[in-house]
């Protein structure tokens, strides 16, 4: 079932919606599970990605937050960030439980990479609880033997490709159209727009947040959060220039993605990794193209049919498929919203994001000392840039082009199948072991 607006765009806390927003989301289902089992011990073993960089990306400290209830859309990052890594125990609805944490850097169960699984020991010996869940990207997470748990959604314009997407919107006009009558299907017509209204705000909020932090990022790197020091220099009189308008996008852009590396709240679009793009693409849109608020929603309206389309049929997970799924996504998501706002025909929007996705495929997914900082930040900083300059090349064209966005989306889903390992967000290649961790 294609993933709904609301999905693909969740409040969450930094720094990846893969390792931390996931493994928080399955940490506390098994811990309402268990609310009245007589817990003794509870051990859980990670795979993928999730074993080889969740220390950089707060894997442990994520879990550990979720078994004590807390979810990623209301916690305090300031208190996961304060959580103990791996403690010896954790309380369980008021019973203290011996805890376990276990990396598998190799080998784990077929299917997604990044499989969690959880086993819960009774007083007596006895195994009362063994599930294994998967991250497959977004904050999405799926559980090994469980059908899928959102309830069937008969959808007006349900589509499986972009060439359907496409003939929906040329039916109803756009493409923004077919997601809002999709998502009225899923909710009230009349709480559409305020839902909307409040992403995008959640969005501009994680911006400004960006904007006035400064300091040094956690972690080895030593990494300086730059965007404070960038908004002071693009402020300064003279500073305007024939390229103005893109250093704004890519301050914006970084200040999201330091505001996530440092554990943050945002907003993932469609992951943490990626999650500037949109947002910097929306208040270029508003800056320097005259765009309002119906405007931002129309836009991520259209963002979310392109982001469920790469879902449904390729990935949105650094691990599986690279940066390409990640930061390539958001781009094709960003470029077909501008396109949108901008008056874009159907096929134009549809050619913007297959524009923008085409000049991303093969990109690695390869973080140095397993955090998500460099090259993560810069790269969406460079991603907005794309995306902006894909809904314009896509708007001076009529639509039709020669690689079609459903090709492009399967090009990157084989391009993630042929990619080695080392570059799915591993860490074990590229930039990753080019660059001295520390």
């Amino acid at each position: 079932m294609l993933a709904s607006t609301f999905e693909l765009f969740r409040v969450g806390i930094g720094p990846s919606s893969s390792h931390t927003v996931g493994p928080m989301r399955a940490a506390r289902r098994v811990s309402e599970a268990l609310r009245d089992a007589p817990v003794r011990e509870l051990r859980v073993v990670l795979h993928g990605s999730l074993a080889l960089t969740g220390r950089g990306h707060g894997t442990d400290r994520a879990l550990v937050a979720g078994l004590l209830g807390e979810d990623p859309e209301t916690v305090d990052p300031a208190a996961v960030l304060a959580l103990e890594r791996v403690p010896a125990t954790v309380r369980l609805h008021g019973r203290e439980v011996a805890y376990w944490l276990d990396l598998q850097t190799r080998g784990g169960p077929v299917g997604h990479p990044n499989a969690m699984r959880f086993v819960a020991v009774g007083d007596d010996g006895a195994v009362l609880a063994d599930r294994t869940f998967r991250s497959i990207g977004g904050g999405f997470v799926t559980e090994d033997g469980v059908p899928d748990e959102r309830a069937p959604v008969d959808l007006p314009h349900a589509y499986a490709s972009a060439a359907e997407l496409l003939a929906c919107a040329d039916a109803l006009g756009s493409v923004s159209a077919v997601t809002a009558a999709n998502e009225a299907a899923r909710r009230p017509a009349e709480e559409l727009e305020p839902a909307l209204r409040a992403i995008a705000r959640a969005m501009d909020e994680a911006i400004e947040r960006g904007l006035r932090a400064e300091g040094v990022l956690p972690g080895p790197l030593g990494v300086r959060r730059r965007a404070a020091r960038l908004l002071a220099d693009l402020a300064a009189p003279g500073q305007d220039g024939p390229l103005e308008a893109l250093e704004w996008v890519g301050l914006w852009a970084m200040a999201v993605n330091e505001e996530n590396a440092a554990g943050g709240r945002i907003v993932t679009a469609p992951t943490n990794g990626a999650a500037g793009i949109l947002p910097a693409v929306l208040r270029y849109a508003q800056t320097f193209e005259g765009a309002g608020d119906d405007d931002a929603a129309r836009m991520l309206l259209a963002a979310s049919a392109v982001g469920a389309l790469i879902k449904d049929k390729a990935s949105i997970s650094g691990a599986e498929v690279g940066c390409q799924g990640e930061v390539g996504s958001a781009a094709a998501m960003a470029a077909a919203a501008l396109a949108e706002a901008l008056g874009g025909t159907p096929a134009q929007v549809l050619n913007a994001a297959e524009i923008a996705l085409e000049h991303h495929l093969g990109m690695t997914c390869d973080p140095i000392a397993g955090l998500v900082q460099v090259p993560c930040i810069e790269r969406n900083a460079i991603g907005a840039g794309k995306a902006i300059a894909a809904a314009k090349l896509a708007l001076r064209g009529d639509g039709r082009h020669v690689v079609s966005l459903d090709s492009a989306i399967e090009a990157m889903r084989r391009t993630g199948l042929d990619m080695n390992d080392k570059y799915k967000e591993t860490s074990r290649g590229g930039l990753a072991v080019s660059v001295p961790a520390c």
